[in-house]
């Protein structure tokens, strides 16, 4: 198993941090889900910079703020006070969440777990499954064997499904772990497997067109 790594965000700042303090578009259909269905525990699984954190905050839950970056969490934590809203923070590593067993009703992982290999992601499988209250619902993405950064052979392969990021920028040095269909239906087959789909996204850079494919599964504890 490697050795956990999260993101430089000391690096990610001015104009490079905009785009990491706008909810993703998918988290305004989970938290209006989750207030319906009366969730109230929230695990932002990687926070970042807390853009999640906040959204669901303001609506009532309680957040649990959670990242292996000790920047990230001090950069949530003083947003979060700007705004008056209070949050449980921790540090740590996925592969042992510091939490007690079925601790929360939803969990919002968006690019994150796939920040290690095939063993490491086998043993977050089953940290999601211990924190994760009955009925409890997790939405995550996995990155996908279609994406470019699979097919990049200049990346050290660390695993048949991982490797090691090689590109400079705050993920730099970082295991990136990738699923097929198959793969990803097998991970979370102890899970009810509301919703799973496969996303591209595009972007351009240094006059290149790069693309981007993740999985996108919406699961909950049976």
């Amino acid at each position: 198993m490697v050795e956990s790594k999260g993101w430089d965000w000391k690096i990610v700042k001015g104009d490079k941090a905009s785009m990491w303090l706008e909810p993703s578009i998918e988290s305004y259909y989970l938290l209006h889900r989750w207030k319906d269905q009366n969730k109230k525990s929230f695990l932002d699984l990687g926070c970042g910079l807390g853009r999640h954190s906040i959204l669901f905050g303001k609506y009532d839950f309680k957040v649990s703020c959670f990242d292996i970056s000790e920047e990230a969490i001090s950069r949530t934590k003083e947003w979060a006070e700007n705004e008056k809203l209070e949050f449980d923070y921790k540090i740590g590593d996925m592969l042992n969440l510091p939490y007690d067993d079925e601790s929360f009703d939803c969990i919002l992982c968006r690019n994150v777990i796939s920040h290690t290999d095939t063993n490491g992601m086998k043993q977050i499988v089953k940290e999601l499954d211990r924190v994760m209250k009955k009925n409890g619902e997790c939405y995550l993405t996995l990155g996908s064997k279609d994406t470019w950064g699979f097919k990049q052979t200049s990346w050290p392969l660390v695993d048949p499904n991982t490797r090691m990021k090689m590109e400079k920028g705050p993920e730099y040095n970082t295991p990136h772990f990738y699923v097929d269909y198959k793969l990803a239906k097998e991970l979370f087959n102890k899970f009810e497997i509301i919703n799973i789909r496969q996303e591209v996204d595009y972007y351009e850079k240094e006059d290149k067109v790069f693309d981007s494919y993740h999985y996108h599964l919406l699961i909950r504890k049976v």
